[in-house]
């Protein structure tokens, strides 16, 4: 018969997972958090007036009207036929084929129209073509 007091077992802690988890957690909150740059150097970058970009020279200004009326760089076109249209492209682009047209269509407009504009730009040689918009956002001016 054994009567020694045999003696207790104290728990231990295991801390390496423990500290496994906060280097996890602290490696995390590093790259995710924002820092503030109060070592940048402070710049006041120029402002340029938008309009004074844009070269006028090489824009060609077509408008589709409801009823199908064309007119170039504000000039009426007579007749509505696609030859008629693309004449009038081509004496209106100042800068020859590097002009951009820019198709200003009414929201009533004939879809074939604005296709009878791309179709004159085609034939008139003028491959850069964009489309007008009025801004939707309200207090902006177009």
């Amino acid at each position: 018969m054994n009567f020694r007091v045999r003696p207790k077992e104290e728990p231990e802690i295991n801390l390496i997972p423990f500290i496994d988890v906060l280097l996890v957690i602290l490696i995390f909150l590093m790259l995710s958090t924002t820092y503030s740059k109060f070592t940048e150097m402070q710049l006041k970058l120029p402002v340029a007036d938008v309009d004074a970009q844009r070269d006028y020279a090489r824009e060609v200004l077509v408008s589709v009207s409801a009823e199908g009326q064309y007119s170039v760089n504000k000039q009426v076109v007579n007749g509505r036929g696609v030859d008629d249209l693309a004449s009038a492209l081509q004496a209106g682009a100042k800068a020859g084929p590097e002009s951009v047209v820019i198709i200003h269509a009414d929201a009533n407009a004939r879809h074939q129209a604005v296709i009878s504009v791309m179709e004159a730009a085609r034939r008139a040689g003028l491959t850069q073509i964009t489309f007008a918009s009025v801004s939707s956002t309200p207090g902006r001016t177009p």
